[in-house]
């Protein structure tokens, strides 16, 4: 066996050695390329069961004139495209929720911020402060809801209770077209700021001290440190809190449906509410799915231009 591995070797110019380990080094080889894929297989698994084929039947179905889950349907083409866009509900949807986006992510981004710039030192008060900040995330958005058309009731609601010892006449939060979406702007903000806030925690968690001190001992100020210095250093995590923030706007529909359906005049009515109603409703399935559709784009869309836009000015600590 050692002779035939000499006159081998020798014909090949290699040496015995590494004649020996070049068929295991190969089979390791090609077990190295199909590992990480291996690795990946469950999830690719899932994601193509849970989110890429539902995906897809809602492409087809939005091509077609089906009415429910089980109808065959008929090609349509864009027809339901076409519909969606000149139905005034699905527009007034478009805007209300492009109010409700603007409301909801710079007052949760910046009470956020505030929130974790004062807790960010540790300490057992901070501890609590921070546990009691982020209980609001917990209770169910559902819950929240139910909880917040008490504080919202006329005349009883613990709103208009403490407004009523200031001498503010009580009014209808919910049922007032003009006071309606502000209500739900107030719940989410009050939903969402605690969790925004944990990621700014473990930002300035991230950032080094060395240059805030350096900066106060060149003789900037504490705004002109935070301005300068920590803003600048907390960019990633700011980029990434607002993307969230904004697919938030437009992802979370249970307070609508549970406080106020759409109601008073479609004036909280957002998009997918809408494609609620038109799916479980009015039974109108090529109509829902195409206003999916739609709304997945705009999804894609705030995603890829939030990151490019907010990663221009970011810096990236090495």
């Amino acid at each position: 066996m050692a002779d035939a591995q000499n006159i081998l070797a020798k014909s090949r110019k290699l040496p015995v050695n590494q004649l020996t380990l070049q068929a295991p080094s190969r089979r390791r080889g090609r077990a190295g390329i199909w590992l990480p894929y291996l690795l990946l297989l469950p999830s690719l698994v899932f994601l193509t069961l849970f989110t890429y084929w539902p995906f897809l039947q809602a492409i087809i179905s939005s091509l077609s004139t089906r009415r429910r889950v089980h109808d065959v349907g008929e090609f349509a083409g864009l027809e339901n495209y076409r519909r969606i866009f000149s139905d005034t509900e699905f527009t007034t949807a478009a805007l209300n929720n492009v109010l409700y986006a603007i409301g909801t992510t710079g007052p949760s981004i910046a009470l956020a911020l505030v929130l974790a710039l004062s807790l960010r030192n540790s300490s057992r008060l901070n501890s609590l402060l921070r546990s009691v900040f982020f209980f609001p995330t917990l209770i169910p958005l559902v819950a929240a809801s139910a909880v917040f058309i008490f504080v919202f009731m006329p005349d009883i609601g613990l709103l208009d209770y403490y407004l009523a010892k200031l001498g503010v006449s009580s009014r209808n939060w919910l049922g007032n077209p003009n006071t309606a979406l502000a209500s739900l702007i107030v719940l989410t903000i009050w939903k969402n700021a605690g969790y925004y806030m944990l990621f700014f925690l473990a930002g300035l968690q991230g950032i080094s001290q060395d240059a805030e001190e350096a900066a106060i001992i060149e003789g900037a100020n504490r705004w002109q440190v935070l301005r300068y210095v920590t803003l600048p250093l907390l960019g990633p995590t700011i980029a990434f809190v607002v993307v969230i923030a904004l697919i938030a706007s437009i992802t979370q529909v249970d307070h609508v449906i549970v406080m106020t359906q759409g109601g008073p005049n479609n004036s909280t009515s957002l998009l997918l509410q809408y494609i609620f109603r038109q799916a479980h409703e009015n039974y109108d399935l090529g109509k829902a799915t195409a206003a999916t559709v739609v709304t997945l784009a705009v999804l894609l869309c705030i995603s890829v231009l939030s990151m490019r836009t907010m990663e221009r000015n970011v810096h990236y600590e090495n």
